[in-house]
């Protein structure tokens, strides 16, 4: 079963590192088509955000690369250099994916709000459970694992997981939310609004792997706890 984890940990880590290529070659592709419109990431983000009646949100630049994200406790949306001075098809799609994120935070939307309640659980979660996990398994020398041990980490680990699909439609909504306002807006032509969708589609897919990985991962907790508590 051990085995089983490795594989699996191997085959989404391939997975997830072919995509996140993808995306930063697609990123670096429409970093080269100008938009119609000639505004930049720091105009884009501003305007949809007044255009929606968001006057509380500020827009700042922040290092480092697709380092881009909206943070609901500062209400700020950081853009990364790139995307910030940027005036082409993916700035314009991250900008406005951004601030599709400070939308959802103005209307409450639901799934935010549940992932929003689950950060201080995942904080430790996401610390603790590999290592319970790693206990219950008697991978550090322990004789041959703990099924109770295994089972608080896999409780810990489903956690991880929720918080994971539940980032899923938060993200599908803002690049919705982001394509529909570019495209009412005129920010983008037609062209230029497939191109957008295209590089907002490949950063979703980073988080549907991700979401997979967690998802395999459980099960394979599960199954391994299922064994041992038989025996």
């Amino acid at each position: 079963m051990t085995l089983g984890i490795m594989m699996v940990s191997l085959i989404f880590m391939g997975i997830g590192m072919l995509v996140q290529f993808r995306l930063k070659s697609k990123f670096a592709e429409y970093s080269k088509v100008p938009t119609s419109s000639g505004l930049s990431g720091k105009q884009i983000a501003e305007k949809m955000l007044k255009d929606n009646g968001i006057y509380d949100v500020n827009v700042v630049s922040v290092d480092g690369f697709l380092s881009d994200h909206y943070n609901p406790v500062n209400k700020t949306v950081n853009l990364s250099p790139d995307v910030y001075a940027g005036t082409n098809v993916s700035a314009a799609a991250v900008a406005a994916h951004e601030c599709g994120h400070a939308l959802q935070h103005a209307t409450a939307y639901s799934m935010l709000m549940l992932r929003s309640k689950l950060v201080p659980a995942v904080k430790v979660s996401s610390t603790l459970s590999q290592w319970i996990i790693i206990v219950g398994l008697g991978m550090l020398g322990f004789g041959g694992g703990n099924p109770t041990i295994l089972l608080v980490g896999i409780i810990l680990f489903a956690v991880t997981t929720l918080f994971t699909l539940v980032t899923l439609p938060v993200e599908f909504d803002a690049s919705a939310r982001a394509l529909k306002w570019l495209d009412g807006a005129q920010i983008t032509s037609n062209t230029e609004q497939t191109k957008a969708k295209d590089a907002l589609k490949w950063a979703a897919l980073t988080y549907v792997v991700a979401v997979l990985a967690s998802i395999a991962m459980l099960v394979q907790y599960i199954l391994i706890y299922q064994s041992r508590s038989r025996d």
